[in-house]
């Protein structure tokens, strides 16, 4: 796997767990999350995501964020998790709660998307709607190695730097398809992502986020297992 749409291709999926939301009681397994994260990406396509292009994430632990990456990296967008002081003239997508979305100031050549309650304003994407009615095909043109995946604390951060940490993460906790790790650290760290959101993905494994989440590795909060990897 030399970018992060190599652990969504169409072989990875199966009936194995992949993400758990033990907060909201959702729950994906391989078949489910590869072609979510397929729908997601065609969507933010539509909104003119492509390579080089930046996408603003909610640093909320639940599916559309993790959605939302691993679909904006299908395309070459580069991912950002975190407050809405940081969203700028590059900023092509928004993906935010939509009882936040008031917080965000976007401006005009952002596209906001929200998930959670639909919105009132119908120039605002709704997640659960336009998503889930796009097209279920990986998307094309995938991102090179050297094409950034992820930015953070000012640093960005290729698919190349994120899949070697990654596969570092599996090798040195042993991460196969019946492990679990459990995500309860911030998104907008660039180690909570390599190891609580990627790693598993590439393993095999199942990730569970939020603070209610269990696993046989944890990542993030008080009893971080994995460290910064180098990424902080």
């Amino acid at each position: 796997m030399d970018v992060l749409g190599d652990a969504i291709t169409r072989d990875r999926r199966s009936d194995r767990p992949a993400l758990d939301v033990p907060a909201v009681g959702r729950r994906y397994d391989y078949r489910r999350f590869c072609t979510s994260a397929w729908k997601t990406g065609n969507f933010l396509r539509l909104l003119g995501v492509r390579e080089g292009v930046g996408v603003a994430v909610a640093d909320d632990p639940t599916a559309e964020p993790v959605l939302t990456l691993y679909g904006a990296a299908a395309l070459g967008g580069v991912v950002r998790f975190g407050p809405a002081a940081e969203i700028d003239d590059g900023t092509r997508a928004l993906v935010v709660p939509a009882a936040d979305l008031d917080a965000h100031a976007a401006g005009p050549a952002t596209k906001r998307v929200v998930y959670g309650d639909p919105p009132s304003d119908p120039a605002v994407s709704y997640f659960e709607r336009d998503v889930w009615s796009e097209n279920p095909t990986e998307p094309p043109n995938p991102p090179t190695p050297a094409d950034p995946l992820l930015r953070a604390d000012g640093n960005r951060y290729s698919h190349g730097d994120v899949m070697s940490a990654a596969r570092s993460v599996v090798d040195d906790h042993g991460l196969g398809p019946d492990s679990a790790v459990a995500v309860r650290g911030s998104f907008a760290s660039p180690a909570v992502v390599v190891a609580g959101l990627v790693a598993p993905i590439v393993a095999g494994a199942r990730l569970s986020v939020g603070p209610e989440s269990e696993g046989d590795l944890v990542v993030g909060g008080d009893d971080d297992e994995v460290g910064a990897l180098g990424l902080r």
